[in-house]
């Protein structure tokens, strides 16, 4: 997907940090420690850190606590279904990604969750914490997990080949996938999502297909199905170039997405999001139940705030980008400095393209009053010609609530991305 790029700047040398007292619904908590570094990942992650963890625990609470300025957030509101998906009505949200959140210890999760609070109340929020599999497998974990206010858990399965698994240097087997999930099911999460990767090494539409309907009898909550990147500074990105690795071509990745839509939507899931699925029940609205929150917030290109090495947040018309390594986002917060790496101030073209592009992933796509509201000026105004192009081409549909992608746009969804930046 096409992003805007950060602006360096030297950071100055100053006690105060302009995040201190903003408001935020949303907050991200970047947690990156991994026992090991998957063959496929690009994010900022670290191996053989753990005796690092307290120290960062203590940062990370430090950092939350100099940004909180006694703000606190609105009472969740009603999304209403007269505007579609809905701008700032979403419910409050706490993530904490990674990496490898569930390699904290749960005191070291519960003093993270405390700091948070200061920012995004717990009794109100949806409460995230990406887990392993392979690292939830201790008994009461998950239970003593949930007990700390964490009510919706995502796990990183990925695959349930494990010969698979090996080749992408995950830990977890899929038995140990299975169990994981079970154990959060039986302790009372009230949504569960699971990630899976296709067209992944020596994956096939048959062995895709087994697991869909694999996971379709777990029933659950929610997955994230995605197609696999290659990062050019990965194992598995040199691995393929030389030839030691095959993976499905374009057109085999294409049709796993389409068994995707087709499956999952025969087994009673919306396909709410480009590569996310939630559970129909009988309370969705215009946003699924099990939609995830916090992603919506993303795709609504809503502000939220984020915290610890390399988080990435938007606050106030700046996107903000947080020091990478551990040690050096450690120290800098000892020593009272922002965290602080890059910054940048949006324009109003930005923020329209963003809101565009993001929110077009959506099912719903973006409305003409979320629009509105977000950027202060009608769509047509902005974008009134690329609107049109993209009808034309059979990319993008219209009615008197907005704009959204066509099933073709979906399958080209880069191209349509880019006529908004």
């Amino acid at each position: 997907m096409t992003t805007i790029q950060l602006t360096p700047h030297v950071r100055p040398q100053t006690q105060t940090d302009w995040r201190a007292g903003l408001a935020a619904r949303h907050l991200y908590i970047h947690v990156p420690f991994c026992h090991r570094r998957c063959a496929y990942c690009d994010f900022n992650t670290y191996v053989n850190m753990e005796h690092r963890i307290t120290a960062y625990t203590d940062a990370l609470c430090a950092e939350l606590g100099r940004i909180a300025g006694g703000a606190r957030a609105l009472p969740a509101t009603p999304e209403d279904p007269a505007l579609g998906l809905l701008r700032s009505n979403l419910r409050p949200t706490i993530f904490l990604g990674g990496g490898t959140p569930s390699m904290l210890p749960l005191a070291e999760i519960a003093r993270v969750l405390r700091a948070a609070d200061a920012i995004v109340p717990l009794d109100l929020a949806e409460v995230t914490v990406e887990c392993n599999p392979g690292t939830v497998l201790e008994p009461l974990y998950l239970r003593d997990l949930r007990s700390l206010g964490v009510n919706r858990v995502s796990m990183g399965v990925q695959s349930l080949h494990d010969p698979t698994l090996r080749v992408l240097g995950r830990i977890h087997t899929a038995a140990e996938a299975r169990a994981s999930y079970e154990e959060a099911r039986r302790v009372g999460f009230d949504s569960i999502n699971l990630d899976f990767i296709f067209g992944l090494p020596g994956q096939d539409l048959a062995q895709w297909a087994a697991t869909l309907r694999t996971i379709v009898e777990w029933e659950v909550d929610h997955f994230s199905l995605y197609s696999l990147v290659l990062e050019e500074r990965t194992p598995l990105f040199a691995q393929v170039n030389s030839g030691a690795v095959v993976v499905p071509d374009d057109d085999a990745t294409a049709t796993m997405y389409e068994m995707a839509i087709a499956q999952l939507g025969d087994a009673g899931y919306a396909h709410y999001e480009i590569s996310n699925w939630a559970r129909r029940s009988a309370k969705d609205g215009i946003v699924p139940e099990h939609a995830c929150r916090h992603n919506l917030a993303y795709w609504l290109n809503a502000d939220y705030a984020a915290c610890g090495a390399g988080a990435h947040g938007h606050l106030a018309a700046r996107r903000f980008a947080g020091l990478n390594g551990i040690d050096e986002y450690i120290a800098t917060v000892a020593a009272g400095a922002p965290p602080l790496l890059e910054t940048t101030e949006l324009s109003l073209r930005d923020i329209a393209a963003e809101t565009m592009f993001m929110g077009l992933r959506l099912a719903t796509g973006v409305s003409f009053a979320h629009f509105a509201d977000r950027c202060g000026v009608p769509i047509d105004d902005m974008f009134g010609d690329e609107l049109r192009e993209l009808a034309e081409l059979g990319l993008l549909e219209r009615d008197d609530v907005g704009v959204r992608l066509t099933a073709r746009g979906q399958m080209l969804g880069n191209r349509v991305f880019e006529r908004f930046v």
